[in-house]
């Protein structure tokens, strides 16, 4: 997912949440989101261990790419271009949650 189609989708959640609620939102978005470049770091460093994936919340995944070493190494190249869009996906995910919690 693109940077841009992100924003446009974020802003999109938020403003259909009703203005008395918005605080609360960011609140709760901003303490349980992932930033995307973070995940990319931690993928950067760790991912042959699959720590990117435990970040993410995609234990199996996490699992399966510390037991085979990031795939020998391809699986941790590939997510190096993964990882960023997964995590604005799941990002989108937890706010049209929250947004539908309030």
């Amino acid at each position: 997912m693109r940077h841009r189609s992100y924003e446009q989708e974020l802003l999109h959640i938020i403003a259909g949440v009703p203005e008395s609620k918005r605080d609360q939102f960011i609140t709760r978005y901003t303490s349980q989101c992932r930033a995307p470049g973070l995940v990319f770091g931690w993928s950067v460093f760790l991912g042959s261990l699959g720590v990117d994936r435990f970040v993410l919340g995609q234990i199996f995944l996490g699992v399966l790419k510390l037991i085979t070493v990031g795939g020998l190494g391809v699986w941790a190249i590939v997510d190096l271009f993964l990882v960023g869009g997964v995590a604005r996906q799941k990002n989108l995910e937890l706010a049209r949650d929250i947004a539908a919690s309030l």
